[in-house]
């Protein structure tokens, strides 16, 4: 996993959109909204502000008064597992699902309106892999990245890299980026501006193809003690820097140490 972006953080103020397939949102998915808000209000210090509730019981998580994530209850119904789920931001969640559908991809759910807050989409790429669509109206998405208890990266683990660069470029009209190996084992996916939004690589054994959300802690030690000391427990193997864990729902999450320029 690529380190943080580190230095100021990247703000989204009040106005200011998302670039389109840009991460722009994370929101868990659990069974138990109570018992998750502790358990990331321990971890994260966040504290919690209520959401729309077109889908449930939903509350938004605050570093410092500013959003920075989600979490709701799971729907049984649809057979979506408890989960992080990454957002991408859309100018047209539509058109958006559109071109999901027409890439090989499934729609699970919407389009359809989150209250004022915008409109969404619950998809999976041809391997499975789940992400959401996010066109923003009042809500824009996190207004802060790359700071202790906010996101700071989402990886795509996936059966064939190069077949998934194709359908999130196509999806989304992002670029690619690639990096590191010359095998094409790991590849980042840029936005419009040639800036890395996220990173794609081929899944481990022990890996399904799945975004994985990294959240940035200022001593990854000390955040591994914690989260274990609340039930969190070990998951797939972790790259260099990080720290990959399920909460004690089985929310799938990993923790980067933050790079300070």
């Amino acid at each position: 996993m690529a380190a943080t972006t580190g230095g100021a953080a990247t703000t989204a103020g009040a106005g200011v959109r998302h670039t389109q397939g840009a991460p722009c949102w994370v929101s868990l998915m659990t069974t138990d909204l109570d018992a998750a808000q502790d358990f990331y209000a321990r971890l994260f210090s966040w504290d919690y502000t209520p959401g729309p509730l077109r889908l449930g019981p939903y509350a938004r998580a605050t570093v410092d008064g500013r959003p920075v994530a989600g979490i709701g209850v799971v729907d049984a119904r649809l057979g979506f597992p408890v989960d992080w789920v990454t957002y991408f931001a859309a100018d047209s969640a539509d058109e958006v699902a559109g071109r999901i559908r027409d890439c090989g991809g499934t729609v699970a759910l919407g389009p359809l309106d989150s209250d004022a807050a915008g409109r969404l989409v619950v998809a999976s790429d041809p391997d499975g892999a789940v992400f959401g669509v996010w066109e923003g109206h009042a809500h824009l998405g996190w207004a802060v990245r790359d700071e202790p208890g906010t996101a700071a990266w989402s990886e795509l683990a996936t059966l064939d890299v190069a077949r998934a660069v194709e359908f999130y470029t196509g999806v989304f009209g992002s670029t690619e980026v690639h990096r590191f190996d010359g095998a094409g084992e790991r590849t980042l996916l840029a936005g419009a501006d040639g800036i890395a939004v996220a990173g794609v690589h081929r899944a481990g054994p022990d890996e399904a193809p799945a975004w994985r959300v990294h959240f940035a802690v200022s001593d990854l030690a000390e955040a591994e003690r914690t989260a274990r000391g609340l039930g969190a427990r070990s998951d797939v193997p972790s790259c260099a820097g990080s720290l990959s864990l399920r909460d004690p729902h089985g929310g799938p999450f990993a923790l980067v140490q933050l790079q300070r320029s």
